[in-house]
């Protein structure tokens, strides 16, 4: 099975730029059209939030043609610059949404490896935070199907990059999530976003990464006390190939016009 994770995207109103002078909605159609390129196909395209900069409803009317363009069927997760009614209206009847309820959790239970969705969300607050609610929901899922490999996307990442401005918004008290998922050794991978850097890891022995914004970049600059700055590199996506005995190899994937391929 093979997974592309975008996120980040951070889609502006129309005639717009983010900062001033980040083009979102054209960094994320070339990026649509990049993913739409990889061979072979995509089975699936997860989203893991920052889908609009505002969370504004015109935000999302823009960023819904361009999604509907991509050949595999796609997922969405909200993040801290998301609005989940607005996001619902928008996305209506999609069947990559999550059901009716008071948070957009999901579960994709129709492919080979089980994709399972959280939502992070805080409203007014940039931290993600899983509430005993949303916990509860994920053990329960997890306990559905324990010979399932599955993997986990979410918006806020449960570790600490280096990033220091950008570890201070990170999944609040990460050990809750841990706690669950070290109960549950079918889960192969989590993927994140939020930091708009590749970035990975392992914590007691599970792999976790996080994807590029399709959008602008966090500087990477480790020093605790730098600012918080973005730089413009290329976007680029994560591509997962998974074994259907649920090992899972990730790739990272730049946007943008390269000379090649030249044969060896």
């Amino acid at each position: 099975m093979r997974i592309a994770q975008i996120t980040d995207t951070h889609v502006t109103t129309p005639g717009t730029l983010a900062f001033g002078c980040v083009d979102t909605l054209a960094l994320l159609a070339a990026t649509v059209d990049h993913a739409n390129r990889i061979s072979p196909g995509l089975d699936a395209v997860v989203l893991t939030g920052d889908l609009t900069d505002m969370g504004r409803s015109e935000e999302y009317t823009a960023l819904k043609p361009l999604l509907d363009r991509l050949a595999a069927p796609y997922f969405l997760l909200p993040g801290n610059h998301d609005d989940r009614d607005a996001l619902r209206q928008a996305f209506d009847g999609h069947p990559g949404l999550a059901p009716p309820g008071p948070f957009m959790n999901l579960v994709v239970d129709h492919f080979p490896v089980r994709l399972i969705g959280l939502d992070t969300l805080l409203p007014g607050r940039h931290e993600g935070h899983l509430c005993p609610a949303r916990l509860s929901w994920l053990e329960a899922r997890l306990s559905e199907a324990p010979q399932r490999p599955t993997m986990v996307f979410m918006h806020h990442p449960p570790f600490a990059t280096g990033i220091a401005h950008m570890d201070e918004m990170m999944l609040l008290r990460p050990g809750d999530l841990l706690a669950v998922l070290r109960r549950h050794p079918q889960v192969r991978h989590v993927a994140a976003g939020h930091v708009h850097r590749a970035v990975s890891t392992a914590v007691d022995g599970l792999a976790m990464s996080i994807a590029p914004s399709s959008a602008h970049a966090v500087s990477l600059d480790l020093d605790p006390d730098a600012p918080a700055t973005f730089t413009l590199e290329p976007p680029a996506l994560r591509v997962f190939d998974v074994s259907p005995a649920g090992q899972v190899v990730s790739h990272l994937s730049p946007v943008g016009v390269f000379d090649g391929p030249h044969l060896f």
